[in-house]
């Protein structure tokens, strides 16, 4: 064999491995497929923003009388269960309030009228049957602005992880089909990536409570937690 025969033959062996190895590095066929997942189960915790508004001709005077009420709301919040740390105080604030004139020159005069005072507390329920009755006595003793619930739950991973499972067998069932019409199978599972979100708890918003209304009718209903997955599978022909 002449030395050109031997440099092809030669040039042949050496390319033989790059050749397999530029096979093995080739990435496998795969499908990315999101499978989603839900869960509900009723809420074990109630959330409410109770408001106390006072109104004086000084700060101080609004102050006081603020106070006050606010004492006798928090005392009746104890004395309906509810512990010392699921309550505490979401804010304070103390303005002015102005009655404003128009003027013939388009400008305006400000008399000042009163000081409003108003506290906000923030009370977890943990006996959801009680929300009503709670509200209750807290408008009657006071609260008088503002005011929500918010129904959640302390401890959802368990419905979570229920919902998580759901999630990843929506994905196979959908791999299965799209590898079906394209005349192929699923392989193994490649990667999985969690893309968990649960929507926040749903809020009940009023602008102001009327004393008269009596013990406010509370339905909790059920909180659903959803979660979505990305998985990758490998594809057979």
């Amino acid at each position: 064999m002449n030395r050109k025969y031997m440099a092809l033959a030669l040039a042949a062996v050496l390319a033989l491995p790059a050749a397999a190895a530029r096979a093995d590095s080739q990435p496998s066929p795969r499908i990315i497929v999101t499978g989603e997942g839900e869960a509900s189960v009723a809420p074990d915790l109630a959330l409410l923003s109770l408001s106390v508004m006072r109104e004086a001709k000084t700060a101080r005077e609004a102050l006081d009388a603020n106070n006050d009420a606010m004492a006798a709301v928090i005392a009746a919040m104890k004395s309906a269960g509810v512990a010392d740390r699921d309550l505490q105080t979401a804010g304070i604030q103390i303005q002015p309030r102005y009655n404003y004139t128009n003027k013939p020159d388009g400008s305006q005069d400000a008399e000042l009228v009163a000081y409003q005072v108003i506290n906000t507390l923030s009370v977890r329920v943990r006996d959801i049957a009680k929300t009503g009755e709670i509200l209750d006595k807290a408008v009657s003793l006071g609260v008088n602005q503002g005011g929500g619930i918010t129904f959640t739950n302390e401890k959802p991973e368990a419905v979570i992880t229920e919902a998580r499972k759901l999630a990843v067998t929506d994905a196979i069932a959908k791999a299965k089909v799209l590898a079906e019409a394209a005349g192929v199978k699923v392989g193994k599972v490649l990667e999985i990536t969690d893309q968990s979100y649960a929507p926040p708890p749903m809020p009940m918003q009023a602008k102001s409570f009327d004393r008269a209304a009596g013990a406010a009718p509370v339905e909790a209903g059920e909180n659903a937690y959803r979660v979505q997955v990305n998985v990758t599978f490998e594809l057979k022909n």
